[in-house]
């Protein structure tokens, strides 16, 4: 079986709309070889290139079948990592903006990562992954990882006690639960300037 018969039979059993890397096809054959199916598949519409090393089989909008959609700035920016091997969770200002620390949602999606600084492009969709440094990622979309990325990006000046409370119980938390985030934060080395109000607040529960 030839490499571009090999080739196209995987792809026509990825899943349209979700991107995927060509690197998962380099088993089939040489590079230069898959590159070159890749490539002429890209030109019959087979694939779409969304980004270096990531394509796409397009998929037709139900309402429209004329009109073929590829996969979204986020999805790409996703793949990216995963296949990388790098972590990636919503900026500081998400995370502030859902806690009621700020009261106008970011304009861009924007994640942070270990990986480097990149942007991402589909269309009019535009995805900013921003290198930080490890420690700002911990505990990923837990509850405490997106209290820390809220507090990392507020004075605590700005924030009352009362407001750091309604911020946490959007968190949907239990009181044991609490105790154990505001404690573990408290102790966080980078939040050394809320250590005060997440103390006074773990005492209050």
């Amino acid at each position: 079986m030839s490499v571009a018969v090999k080739v196209l039979s995987r792809v026509n059993r990825m899943t349209r709309g979700v991107p995927f890397a060509i690197t998962g096809f380099y088993s089939l054959g040489s590079r230069t070889s898959v590159q070159k199916v890749m490539s002429r598949l890209a030109q019959e519409g087979v694939v779409e290139r969304v980004s270096k090393g990531f394509y796409v089989r397009p998929k037709t909008l139900p309402s429209m079948p004329s009109i073929k959609t590829t996969a979204s700035a986020e999805q790409v920016a996703k793949a990216w990592a995963k296949e990388h091997g790098y972590r990636l969770v919503s900026q500081g200002e998400a995370a502030a903006y859902r806690l009621g620390f700020q009261t106008q949602a970011p304009m861009k999606t924007v994640y942070w990562s270990n990986g480097p600084s990149r942007q991402f492009r589909i269309g009019n969709q535009a995805v900013e992954v921003r290198h930080v440094s490890r420690q700002k990622l911990c505990w990923g979309d837990t509850a405490e990882g997106i209290l820390l990325r809220a507090l990392l990006v507020t004075p605590p000046e700005s924030v009352k006690l009362s407001d750091l409370k309604r911020a946490v119980q959007r968190l949907s938390l239990s009181p044991e639960e609490t105790g154990l985030v505001l404690h573990k934060l408290s102790d966080f080395s980078l939040l050394k300037v809320w250590q005060g109000k997440l103390q006074q607040l773990e005492l209050g529960i």
